[in-house]
């Protein structure tokens, strides 16, 4: 299968470098393509330096700041459209461990969208502070209740796509950012009847550059999943 790794990125030229290293040592078969938000950083001037060396390495600039959400959306539409059979998504911060893709990708053989999950196997995340562990595995069980999507980490962003599950997906329709694109993306899958499974992950929160979490993120997610349940109840997302 033709596979692509896509990876938004902002201020991220302290990690990059180094995702863009692991990933072609794993398999230099791969394809990698960042969507960088204009990063003030010059993240992008290390991807195309980086680009001399690796040619499978793609890089997508966009003029601003649009957001996480739109980010993958661009991403995606270009991986369909250069044919890709198997699309990754993966944080730019190294919080996801590149080496867990061919694991991920290996259960396509009997489902169509893999999720790497910190909370499927206990929990499995490093360096996170209490709260901030409560509020995200709260959020999953709130998740979970309200839309009743089969899912233990629906606000992780470590995912393996089958290339028809994002092409029966209208992308121009997802506006959401942060954790609400994450809980969007697989419910829409999930109601389209798509086959999901969860494979546990180590989540190794960022050791370089600054969370994009903020408050306006967490409210987004929350007033999501009631959207997301009136989709299911009232028939909207068909």
């Amino acid at each position: 299968m033709k596979t692509i790794i896509v990876t938004p990125t902002y201020n991220e030229r302290s990690n990059i470098k180094e995702l863009i290293q692991i990933v072609f040592s794993i398999d230099p078969n791969y394809h990698l393509l960042i969507v960088d938000d204009n990063s003030p950083d010059g993240t992008a001037d290390v991807v195309e330096d980086m680009s001399i060396t690796y040619p499978n390495l793609h890089l997508k600039k966009r003029p601003e700041k649009l957001g996480l959400g739109t980010a993958y959306c661009a991403g995606f539409k270009l991986a369909l459209e250069k044919g890709f059979d198997t699309i990754i998504q993966i944080d730019a911060d190294l919080s996801h461990n590149p080496k867990d893709i061919p694991r991920l990708i290996d259960k396509l053989d009997k489902y169509d969208l893999v999720l790497g999950s910190r909370y499927c196997d206990g929990v499995s995340v490093v360096r996170w502070p209490i709260r901030r562990l409560i509020l995200s595995y709260g959020a999953n069980l709130y998740t979970r209740i309200v839309t009743g999507l089969p899912v233990r980490d629906a606000t992780g962003g470590f995912k393996c796509w089958r290339k028809e599950v994002l092409e029966n997906i209208n992308l121009e329709e997802v506006h959401s950012e942060g954790y609400s694109f994450q809980i969007e993306m697989t419910f829409r899958a999930w109601l389209k009847g798509f086959k999901i499974t969860e494979i546990p992950i180590i989540f190794i929160e960022r050791s370089s550059g600054q969370s994009k979490m903020s408050k306006r993120i967490i409210y987004e997610a929350i007033l999501m999943v009631w959207r997301l349940r009136l989709w299911k109840i009232f028939g909207w997302h068909k």
